[in-house]
């Protein structure tokens, strides 16, 4: 079937009972029951911890149903961006409203980004009163990489600006520099909160992209806030990419993240797994890939998606 078919029929599809649709007899409410029954049961069984935590988003992995809340639509409209589903979009929502659930789009909050390419992330920030530094490649090794061809690469604070926020403040509250994330200079100190969107598994090996999750929290104040997203490998908790210009980490490597980090005293919003039980989280999109329907992909025989941490410095 057709994607476009399988939307169609999606749509077509009642999902939920509404209050005049009760059921009919004793033999309804038996079924009705025991579905909720298997609904709840099934929920203990899902790969995630049972950790009461107060934000919309733990450390968790792109699902179809994130799309359907109402603070999707808000962020992607804040972002002047149209709706697809697309993980691109949800690792910025889940930035986004991982940065506001705890209290860092405040005015007067400060906050650096890694890798931040062209992504209209620090504008927006701008438009909060929220000052930030915006950090990316140096161009020669950018465009060596690659970047530069998927304009995926800023060379200065000019390529940030897409309208957001008015111009005399986005330079007021916008700065620029190159920072390699496998070497995070020592005078960025003190940031309210970081973040990374897909970054980290291009530092050359699951190793390094450990290292730097780690090393971006030495940036923060205390009680600081790292929000990162990067690559899930659906397919295997045990084969995957390990080195090369493209990691696939495992939920065992982001266990391993959670528990050293945690021995050391911070914070790691509960790792949550699951992975959504709708017909496009099963869909696997395969090269070239498609610009409105990019929940899971195919990627070096694995098939992906995006995952993110949530860290609070202790």
């Amino acid at each position: 079937m057709l994607i476009k078919d399988l939307v169609k029929d999606l749509l077509g599809k009642r999902v939920l009972t509404s209050p005049s649709e009760s059921p009919a007899d004793d033999m309804d409410v038996t079924s009705t029951l025991l579905a909720l029954d298997e609904a709840r049961e099934s929920v203990k069984n899902l790969d995630r911890e049972d950790v009461a935590y107060p934000a919309v988003f733990g450390s968790e992995c792109c699902r179809f149903d994130h799309f359907q809340m109402p603070l999707f639509k808000h962020w992607i409209d804040r972002l002047g961006y149209g709706h697809a589903y697309h993980r691109k979009l949800w690792e910025f929502v889940f930035i986004l409203q991982s940065l506001k659930d705890h209290g860092m789009l405040s005015q007067g909050c400060r906050g650096l980004g890694f890798a931040v390419g062209t992504e209209r992330i620090p504008d927006l920030l701008a438009s909060c009163g929220v000052s930030v530094l915006a950090t990316d490649l140096h161009q020669d090794e950018g465009i060596a990489k690659g970047w530069a061809d998927s304009s995926q690469l800023a060379v200065s604070q000019a390529d940030l600006f897409s309208g957001i926020s008015e111009k005399e403040q986005f330079d007021q509250m916008v700065d620029f520099a190159n920072v390699d994330m496998n070497s995070i200079p020592a005078n960025l100190q003190d940031f309210d909160f970081c973040w990374s969107s897909c970054a980290f598994e291009h530092l050359g090996s699951i190793e390094a992209g450990k290292a730097f999750v780690k090393n971006s929290l030495d940036t923060l104040r205390s009680g600081g806030l790292a929000v990162h997203t990067t690559e899930l490998n659906l397919s295997s908790d045990e084969d995957t990419v390990t080195s090369g210009g493209t990691v696939l980490f495992r939920r065992r490597d982001f266990r391993e993240i959670a528990s050293a980090l945690r021995k050391e005293g911070h914070t790691v919003a509960p790792l949550n797994f699951y992975q959504g039980n709708h017909p496009l989280d099963q869909y696997i999109d395969m090269p070239p890939y498609s610009n409105d329907v990019h929940l899971r992909l195919s990627l070096m025989e694995y098939s992906t998606t995006s995952f993110g941490l949530v860290i609070l410095k202790r």
